[in-house]
C-alpha cells in the first residue's frame, strides 16, 4: 500500500510546484487534478505541452500519479449536461492513458442540478439509477479502449450510497475496469463510534478485492 494525498491539497496551478509540495509533505503518491496544471478539472482539451509538463514534473519530483480526477454529474436531470460531462471525461481518460495514470475517479451523481455532491430526494427513484448506469456503460467503453480503470465512491448524497450499491453496479456493468474508491467518512452521515466501526467493517468486507483507492 502506498500512502498518498490529493494534489489539490496544495495550492498552485504549476505541476512541478504542486508535486514538490506533495513530496515535501512526506508523500510519494498523489491523486492528480488537471486544475493543478492550470486547466479546468474537466477540460475541453488538454494540450500536448500540458501533458509533457505534468509528466516531467512527476519524473522530476519522484511522485507517482496513481489517479486522475474525472468527476461530473452522471445522474444530472438534464441529459445534455450528462452528454457534455461524458465528452469531457473522454478527454480526461485519454490524458490519464498518455500519462500512464491507471485510475480515473468518478462521481455517480445526483438529481441535484446545482451541485453534484448534494443530495436530492429523487436520487432513490429507479430512473436516477438507470440514467447513471447508462452513463457508466458509456464511460467504461472509453476506459476499456484506453486500458484505464474507473473508480466510483459510495457517497451519501449520490446515487451509489453504500458498499452494497457499488457491488451491485459492478455486477450490472460486468467490467473488471470498474473499481471502488472507499472513503469511510462517506459511508454514513451520523453514527456513534460503535456504529461507525460496524458500518466501515461491513463495507470493507463487502468490497474486498474491488478497492483501488482508500
Amino acid at each position: 500500500m502506498q500512502v498518498g494525498v490529493f494534489a489539490k491539497t496544495f495550492p498552485g496551478s504549476e505541476p512541478t510546484g504542486v508535486l514538490a509540495a506533495v513530496r515535501d509533505a512526506g508523500f510519494a503518491a498523489t491523486q492528480f487534478n488537471l486544475a493543478c496544471a492550470g486547466l479546468p478539472s474537466m477540460p475541453d482539451a488538454v494540450p500536448d505541452a500540458a501533458i509533457d509538463t505534468v509528466g516531467a514534473a512527476a519524473k522530476a519530483t519522484g511522485i507517482s500519479l496513481v489517479a486522475l480526477s474525472g468527476t461530473y454529474n452522471m445522474a444530472h436531470p438534464d441529459s445534455r449536461m450528462r452528454q457534455d460531462g461524458l465528452r469531457r471525461l473522454a478527454v480526461v481518460i485519454e490524458t490519464a492513458a498518455r500519462l500512464s495514470i491507471p485510475l480515473v475517479t468518478l462521481c455517480t451523481g445526483t438529481r441535484n442540478a446545482e451541485d453534484q455532491w448534494a443530495y436530492h430526494p429523487d436520487n432513490s427513484d429507479p430512473t436516477a439509477w438507470a440514467d447513471m448506469a447508462r452513463e457508466m456503460e458509456k464511460a467504461l467503453r472509453l476506459a476499456e479502449r484506453h486500458g484505464i480503470d474507473l473508480g466510483i465512491e459510495p457517497e451519501q448524497a449520490n446515487i451509489v450510497t453504500s458498499a452494497e450499491d457499488a457491488i451491485r453496479l459492478i455486477g450490472e456493468m460486468g467490467s473488471k475496469r470498474l473499481r471502488i474508491v472507499l472513503d469511510p467518512a462517506n459511508l454514513f452521515e451520523r453514527a456513534n463510534a460503535e456504529q461507525a466501526r460496524s458500518i466501515v467493517a461491513e463495507a470493507v468486507e463487502c468490497v474486498a478485492g474491488h478497492v483501488s483507492l482508500a
